[in-house]
């Protein structure tokens, strides 16, 4: 009861931020939430003298909650089809930008974790950060043996304030998964799981270093695309030391023209550097905003802040570029066949309907470039799809789509002109020559085989321990099986019991005067 009480306390806090900020105007008007859940959010906004009409300021709201509501935010800004287009274009603009910690505090985080005092690992520190997030916070420094560095250092307290929000989050997304209808479709327990997940392995900055190092491996052979190097020894959970960058952010579309980098070169190696991630290695970096990627003078593009990744087994990225390469020729049977396959959309379902309303979206969108699309209609026809075909949020693609998103929005600022489809069409047609051609499936069924044969003797094993060799002894008859007062049968337990009790009675009271003790 503690629990809920704390629950519902920071949730009455957070709800009357938001209703002041209108924030929740979009669930009361919208007629597939929970009627529960709507005349909340009414009564909240009531109790806030708040009238519908104005202007809805969602960032704003998430930003007053603090460090944790913003990188929810963000995460919903991903989900137009939970929060609403509207929502999810405003919460887009959320910047993760927070006040500075005082440099004392970070000097104290940094001898406490490494256990030793700062000059013993860095030679020159500037206490004024270069970026100050609602995690973490980064500084310029020299190491001791004279390297520039970036050193990543976590907010204190940082975790357990996360620990407590996360907690909330848990328990409210459970009691509005619990009201039904379109709210246990879109799942909201599994986006709060993945968020929760997603936040733990940023508040580790180990796992970030590991990260930035796994993905140095994959694209160790992409030109023009590189990670910068941990440097391991001053590295643990709330410290991160990595290569400084010297480049120029991605967004300074002027200053790269004006360095004479070829915009339209850089969009077109953005965009392909994230399909080798996310469908060839099946590992990507799922925080492609433009303040984390940089272009050196050579042209490479530099990316930074590995916190939150996307990870796709290789059957969905078989799934994912089938679905992509269908969209961009215009095989929407294929397309839906694979969303069957793959159980996203329930078999009672027809996969030529399903094909229609796929073309229906994707249609308009084919042979033209980004500028002319209007993304927020073509989701909301998507999302629709996902309603009428009673499909479920499918968490392990959410990271993708909003890297995606990312992706699209900063290869059309460096060239308008850009169409993604006729972009990624090449590279998703090799790879799916080189993964579901004769020779890959020839492959792949001579090491299943090999793999099965290899597990032979285990599997007769194991057949030998359930059924050992008989001993020296000879095989008892099969004894009859006698039914007991004590077992309960159906219609009849509670008469045997009242029998055997009666009878258990009886005895005992013989005995007694048996024995001379009653009469």
């Amino acid at each position: 009861m503690t629990a809920s009480l704390t629950h519902l306390s920071r949730l009455a806090r957070w709800g009357v931020t938001l209703a002041r900020r209108r924030a929740l105007v979009g669930i009361e008007n919208d007629p597939n939430a929970p009627a529960a859940l709507r005349r909340l959010v009414k009564l909240a906004r009531l109790v806030t003298l708040t009238g519908k009409n104005g202007p809805r300021d969602y960032a704003g709201a998430f930003r007053a909650i603090g460090p944790a509501a913003i990188k929810l935010g963000q995460s919903l800004a991903t989900r137009p089809d939970l929060v609403g287009e509207e929502a999810a274009q405003n919460l887009l603009s959320l910047q993760d930008s927070l006040p500075p910690v005082p440099f004392a505090q970070i000097r104290e985080v940094i001898e406490s974790s490494f256990g030793q005092p700062i000059d013993k690992l860095f030679a020159e520190i500037d206490p004024v950060p270069v970026g100050a997030a609602s995690i973490a916070q980064v500084h310029k420094g020299v190491t001791v043996d004279g390297r520039t560095v970036a050193i990543k250092v976590l907010r204190p307290g940082i975790r357990e304030k996360f620990a407590r929000d996360i907690a909330t989050y848990e328990w409210a997304a459970a009691h509005v998964e619990a009201m039904g209808g379109e709210a246990s479709r879109l799942r909201p327990r599994l986006t709060i799981a993945n968020f929760k997940r997603w936040s733990n392995s940023e508040l580790d900055l180990r796992r970030e270093a590991a990260s930035a190092s796994e993905l140095a491996q994959e694209m160790a052979g992409i030109g023009g695309y590189r990670i910068p190097a941990i440097d391991w020894d001053r590295t643990n959970g709330r410290v991160m030391t990595i290569e400084w960058i010297d480049g120029v952010k991605i967004s300074r579309v002027d200053e790269l023209r004006a360095r004479g980098h070829d915009l339209d070169a850089i969009s077109q190696k953005l965009v392909i550097s994230f399909l080798t991630q996310a469908i060839s290695a099946g590992f990507f970096h799922a925080d492609m905003h433009q303040g984390n990627l940089f272009v050196e003078d050579d042209g490479t593009i530099v990316a930074i802040d590995f916190g939150i990744m996307g990870r796709i087994d290789r059957r969905a990225r078989q799934w994912l570029a089938e679905i992509l390469y269908g969209l961009t020729t215009g095989n929407y049977r294929r397309v839906a066949e694979i969303h069957f396959e793959a159980q996203y959309v329930p078999s009672y379902h027809s996969v030529g309907e399903f094909a229609t309303a796929l073309r229906a979206v994707g249609e308009p969108m084919r042979g033209k470039p980004v500028k002319e699309l209007s993304v927020g209609q073509m989701l909301d026809g998507l999302f629709a799809i996902t309603r009428d075909f009673d499909m479920q949020t499918q968490p392990h693609l959410l990271l993708l789509q909003k890297t995606m998103v990312m992706v699209e929005g900063i290869a059309t600022q460096l060239n308008p002109d850009i169409n993604m489809w006729d972009t990624a069409a090449p590279y998703v047609r090799s790879w799916l020559r080189d993964e579901l051609g004769p020779e890959a499936a020839l492959a792949d069924r001579l090491k299943q085989d090999t793999e099965t044969l290899l597990r032979l003797p285990g599997l007769i094993r194991r057949v030998e321990e359930m059924f050992p060799p008989k001993g020296g002894a000879p095989e008892p008859p099969p004894l009859p099986d006698i039914p007991l007062l004590t077992d309960r049968r159906e219609g009849s337990g509670s008469l045997i019991g009242y029998i055997v009790a009666g009878l258990t009675g009886a005895g005992a009271t013989w005995a007694l005067f048996a024995s001379g003790m009653l009469g």
